[in-house]
């Protein structure tokens, strides 16, 4: 059986060293788009005015830009292609706009506002129109400046989709170095890549990040004292505690939509099977009793089922279990290997490695309708994870011989590749949405 991702936690490991939050990785992920949807509207984000000879701490206009380029649903025009470079809604001429094709305007300033504070200033604008869609105002300090112009991303984005974005979230993931395989980091970075935090270090590899639903804590596997554990640990402190260190495998933690639990498959009692932890009272409860192996469960969004990957028709599928008990029912079908399902937020889509004649792709299942797309053309690709609005899939591929992370849109249309510029990436979960 080729996948990584089906066997790798049943290895015994060694050795593991705790990192610092505030330890800064050496590397951020860089964004490749390799496709974008033809549909993609035009918009203008003009340069936000600044009132210093000296550069701003950060480019707002870039990274609203570079936001909405990698949703695949917005292109924006070139620097260039801006026929001015309007700061104030009166210095706008919508006709020139207009002759340009350009459909909404962005423009703003950056404001001192004392030491190390800042305020942001943004307004939208319908080309055609001439209307104010938003106008919204931010203080920020330097370091919240990313943050802020994120959330400005945000606010266009759902105003202009109706969709909520997902631009001021974060992605955790699995690193090794380049030079020593033996040197492996747990990461946080924000969802463009930047602001890569090392959360945790290792001598042996770590593996299967898991987002608790309000985004400040990650569960985890890692391997001390010789065997593997299930660890919590909140992602701004560094404090952790082991929640499952039971005779054999520890593997797979998936947190409850209410996060007062953790499902996990553990091989205590023989099988690898899904089991249940309270993660107040430690309280274990088993969901599955079969020959085959059971792993890699995940909760659907109204906490009522969980679907697993299970070899117990004889190949990897993918499965589904009621909380309140009942025999599993088989979810997929197509093809001779399903596995590593994750939920749409609505609880309508599946995302699944779909492997079929010797290739593994993300695949994409509508449980409404029954119906199943793949949507990656890599040869390995694995972990997937959708991102909280719904619109993205992450996940782990191959480009040349380097382990690297990759997104597709859940239609297909939009694609990207995510570099690490030394060492290799793996295994990645999208944060939920903040408040």
């Amino acid at each position: 059986m080729p996948r990584r991702a089906w066997f790798t936690f049943f290895t015994p490991i060694l050795g593991l060293f705790l990192g610092l939050l505030s330890h800064t990785a050496n590397a951020v992920l860089t964004i490749e788009i390799s496709e974008y949807t033809a549909s993609a509207r035009p918009i203008a984000v003009v340069p936000f005015g600044w009132p210093q000879p000296d550069k701003p701490p950060q480019d707002i206009a870039w990274i609203i830009s570079s936001d909405l380029t990698r949703s695949g649903m917005f292109k924006p025009l070139a620097d260039a292609d801006l026929v001015s470079r309007p700061t104030e809604s009166a210095q706008i001429n919508f006709r020139d706009w207009r002759l340009i094709g350009a459909d909404h305007i962005v423009i703003g300033k950056l404001q001192p506002d004392g030491p190390g504070k800042y305020i942001v200033q943004f307004q939208l604008f319908d080309v055609f129109s001439g209307e104010q869609l938003l106008g919204f105002s931010f203080p920020a300090k330097t370091d919240e400046l990313r943050g802020v112009a994120h959330h400005i991303s945000d606010l266009i984005f759902e105003e202009l989709t109706g969709l909520r974005g997902a631009f001021n979230t974060r992605i955790a993931y699995i690193t090794s170095g380049k030079n020593n395989r033996n040197e492996h980091k747990l990461v946080v970075a924000d969802a463009d890549g930047y602001n890569p935090k090392v959360v945790l270090q290792s001598d042996q590899p770590l593996m299967s990040p898991s987002w608790s639903p309000d985004g400040n804590r990650l569960a985890y596997v890692s391997f001390e004292g010789g065997r593997p554990s299930i660890w919590i640990q909140e992602v701004v402190s560094g404090q952790r505690r082991k929640v499952a260190s039971h005779k054999g495998i520890n593997g797979a933690p998936s947190w409850s939509p209410d996060a007062r639990r953790l499902a996990m498959t553990l091989s205590k009692d023989g099988d690898p099977e899904i089991y249940v932890l309270d993660v107040q009272t430690g309280a274990l409860t088993r969901l599955t009793n079969n020959a085959g192996i059971d792993t890699e469960a995940v909760w659907a969004p109204d906490g009522q089922s969980l679907v697993f990957t299970s070899d117990r028709s004889g190949r990897p599928q993918i499965y589904r279990v009621a909380m309140n008990g009942g025999p599993a029912q088989r979810v997929t079908f197509e093809g001779d290997y399903n596995a590593r399902a994750s939920f749409s937020p609505d609880g309508k889509k599946l995302a699944m490695v779909n492997g079929d004649g010797g290739k593994y792709r993300i695949a994409v299942k509508n449980l409404e309708n029954d119906l199943t797309r793949v949507l990656t053309d890599g040869t390995l690709d694995e972990s997937p994870s959708f991102a909280p609005n719904g619109a993205m899939i992450i996940y782990a591929s191959k480009y040349g011989q380097r382990d690297v992370l990759a997104a597709v849109s859940v239609d297909g249309s939009v694609r990207q590749r995510l570099v690490l510029q030394e060492g290799d990436v793996r295994e990645p979960a999208w944060s939920p949405l903040g408040p």
